[in-house]
């Protein structure tokens, strides 16, 4: 029994721990907030009830003290200052070190609290009284229910009311509580992991069942296998949404670290939150926890000027950190902006020649911003000595590398004067993700399509004088910039004589750290989900590969880990390559205004139409089985949602329709505010990146422009107005489609 009550109570008070720290700070600013007083007085009440009962004498003692300094701060008998709230912080610090003995050795520790509870004891004692007539004590209220906090044993699915009801008052809203109780439940982090496993089982066991499926024609076990490859994906997704928690999880401890390091280091702060709501998985929340910490602390440290300095420079003492989440095209975007005294270009370039990081002849070629970049190389710092918060030149080189082993990429923008912003994007889970599939020398690999900028194939003839070598480095200049080409089967050993037929080039074009390279391989598949199966331990070595995953005949795949192919490719040798991008010369540049990189089909009537390239989100082939009606219109079931589909050619009159094909309909999708369509188009012919000849003005509606492409004359699609045709020619198109 008692071990039982011990393990809910240290669950219990570790979720509560977070909302102590947010409570004190907000008391801090608003001394009369007599509702979080009341929800601060019932925690510690708690805590010291239930550490009573489990015999936890240190602990009883100084939640004890803690609840006597609130007692009279309820009763309106002294003011809540900042004092006092350093205190209180001390006790959840306390608190927390407690818990953690108790953890790990089943003791209380050995840390002696005499001094805090002498303290506690001193400020109930002196505390300044308020003004005459004090106003009467608040009744106690329930707790508010509080975000989970991640424990090591345990994640929390929903809010969860205290372990020791409060004998003291009784609310109408114990009711609510109580009904929110009856529908939550507590489970292990062990077993959401396998589930989590078994659905990633199930994922591919469909894969395999939905590639088998191409290759037959009997209409009821298609259908059975679409219900199939729906039911998957929504499983899929419930069981993903179980082992999601909100960011707050992480943020929660930031009000504090940023108020202690402000007083610590003499400045005046005011921190916001935007989008803590936002949820991302388990194992990506454990990921940031340390990056984001790094970066709230640079920004307070570094960031933010001292209350004179600013107020010399015409600032308001109070300097800005404004911390921010946000869902954006399948990942997370996480923000963290000051507006301090931004990053000096031309001291970090001193500083990288100094440590000789880079010669005065890179830094003499750099732009601001790349000069600006140079703090995430290893043993950048700009601190003039050795603090406890920084100087020792390890930071923002483990931020970014620690954000790219999760698949995420860390980006800076910073005015001399005027503040810093530094921007994370990161996935959402790590257990499933969409991946492309290609062939190099007979092997199948997968690349994270979180590091897919573009696909380009060459021809035979358009390859042999696209690529050109620079001191002996293959590179392909690709609208106006020089592209580093790697040859994958080369890099791995797959083709060690460098033999290679003069067939089409096809380039995977990838970002790697912040440069993009392009990736040679002999085939590309199709885009799918894969479940990513950690490598064993002797094959950890291999910095080329990040996991393996089965595909849908079966077949193991090793998943490419794309940065560690640029560095084995010595696209990233050099650090200061690491901010710069090759250009061509100004001269190269003249004509670029008239360049333009589409993607061209033909129609059925044996006419040419171009979509650019930058309008175009994924290229996808259906089968025709698959094509569904919803009222007038053809839909099709696509990646968790219902995809409508628009003919071209039959919105432009061109001859039937690109839906008619016998077998398979070639898609363009194309993302409409935050919704995707797709556009039905005959067949693709090409991905171009050249100049345009002969333009001439548009023939007909829809059409923005002709132009001359591969010598014949091509129409450029005005998207904008086929959406807005699309609406007039079928009426009851979504508002998403306008």
């Amino acid at each position: 029994m008692n071990d039982e009550v011990m393990r809910e109570f240290l669950l219990e008070t570790q979720e509560n721990l977070a909302q102590l720290d947010t409570d004190l700070l907000t008391l801090e600013k608003e001394p009369t907030e007599k509702q979080t007083l009341a929800r601060v007085f019932r925690t510690l009440h708690s805590v010291k009830g239930t550490a009573g009962f489990l015999g936890l004498v240190k602990l009883q003692a100084v939640a004890h003290s803690a609840e006597s300094l609130l007692s009279k701060l309820r009763a309106g008998e002294s003011i809540f200052n900042q004092p006092i709230a350093t205190a209180l912080l001390q006790v959840v610090d306390a608190i927390r070190q407690v818990i953690a003995s108790i953890e790990s050795n089943g003791t209380e520790g050995t840390a002696d609290y005499t001094a805090l509870v002498d303290r506690l004891e001193e400020l109930r004692t002196n505390a300044t009284s308020p003004a005459p007539a004090p106003p009467p004590a608040v009744p106690v209220a329930p707790a508010a229910p509080t975000p989970p906090l991640a424990t090591p044993t345990s994640q929390t699915v929903v809010t969860r009311p205290a372990l020791t009801e409060d004998p003291l008052q009784d609310s109408p809203t114990d009711s609510r509580a109580t009904a929110v109780a009856d529908t939550t439940l507590r489970v292990d982090v062990g077993l959401l992991d396998k589930l989590m496993t078994l659905v990633g089982e199930l994922v591919l066991a469909r894969n395999q069942i939905v590639q088998f499926s191409t290759s037959q024609e009997e209409a009821g076990f298609l259908g059975t296998v679409q219900r199939l490859n729906l039911l998957t994906t929504e499983l899929q997704t419930s069981v993903m949404k179980t082992r999601m928690q909100p960011i707050s999880n992480v943020w929660s401890k930031f009000p504090r670290i940023v108020r202690d390091l402000s007083v610590t280091c003499g400045k005046q702060i005011r921190f916001d939150m935007e989008g803590q709501e936002t949820e991302l998985d388990k194992t990506i929340i454990e990921a940031i926890r340390d990056p984001l910490t790094h970066m709230v602390r640079n920004a307070v440290d570094h960031g933010i000027e001292l209350p004179n300095t600013r107020t010399s420079k015409g600032k308001p003492a109070e300097g800005r950190l404004h911390l921010q989440a946000s869902h954006e095209g399948g990942k997370v975007i996480i923000e963290i902006r000051d507006d301090g005294g931004g990053i000096d270009p031309q001291r970090v370039r001193d500083k990288a020649i100094q440590n000789k990081l880079i010669t005065p002849d890179d830094a003499a070629k750099m732009s601001e911003r790349e000069l600006t970049h140079l703090i995430f190389l290893p043993g950048f710092s700009t601190a003039e000595k050795v603090t406890q918060l920084s100087g020792r030149g390890v930071g923002m080189d483990v931020v970014r590398t620690n954000i790219e082993r999760i698949g995420g990429t860390v980006d800076l923008e910073s005015r001399l004067g005027e503040g810093t912003t530094v921007r994370m994007k990161i996935p959402l889970t790590l257990a499933i993700i969409p991946a492309l599939t290609i062939t190099s020398a007979g092997e199948r690999f997968c690349i994270p399509q979180v590091n897919l900028l573009e696909l380009v194939r060459l021809d035979a003839e358009h390859a042999h004088r696209g690529i050109e070598f620079i001191q002996g480095a293959p590179v392909y200049r690709l609208r106006g910039n020089l592209l580093p080409i790697v040859y994958l089967d080369r890099e791995l050993g797959l083709l060690p004589n460098g033999l290679r037929s003069t067939d089409e080039v096809m380039i995977v074009v990838l970002q790697a750290d912040d440069r993009a390279f392009g990736l040679v391989v002999d085939a590309i598949h199709d885009t799918q989900e894969i479940v990513v199966k950690p490598l064993q331990q002797q094959l950890k070595g291999l910095t080329v590969y990040s996991g393996a995953t089965i595909l849908g005949d079966g077949r193991v795949a090793l998943i490419l880990d794309v940065l560690g192919v640029a560095q084995r490719a010595n696209v990233l040798t050099n650090k200061q390559q690491r901010s710069r991008s090759l250009s061509t010369t100004s001269e190269s540049r003249i004509g670029l205004q008239n360049r333009a990189a589409v993607l061209l089909f033909a129609t059925p009537n044996g006419g040419r139409m171009a979509i650019p390239l930058d309008q175009v989100a994924r290229l996808e082939e259906f089968p025709r089985s698959v094509i569904e009606k919803l009222g007038p219109h053809n839909v099709v079931q696509y990646r968790g949602e219902i995809l409508r589909l628009i003919s071209v050619a039959e919105l432009f009159g061109d001859g039937g329709s690109d839906l008619d094909s016998a077998s398979s309909v070639q898609v363009v999708v194309h993302v409409r505010n935050g919704k995707s369509v797709g556009l039905a188009i005959g067949r693709i012919l090409d991905v171009v990146d050249e100049e345009l000849q002969h333009t001439s003005s548009a023939a007909r509606p829809g059409v923005k422009f002709n132009a001359v492409l591969q010598g014949k004359v091509a129409e450029f699609l005005d998207l904008d107005e086929v959406f807005r045709r699309a609406q007039q020619v079928m009426p009851n198109t979504p508002e998403a489609y306008p």
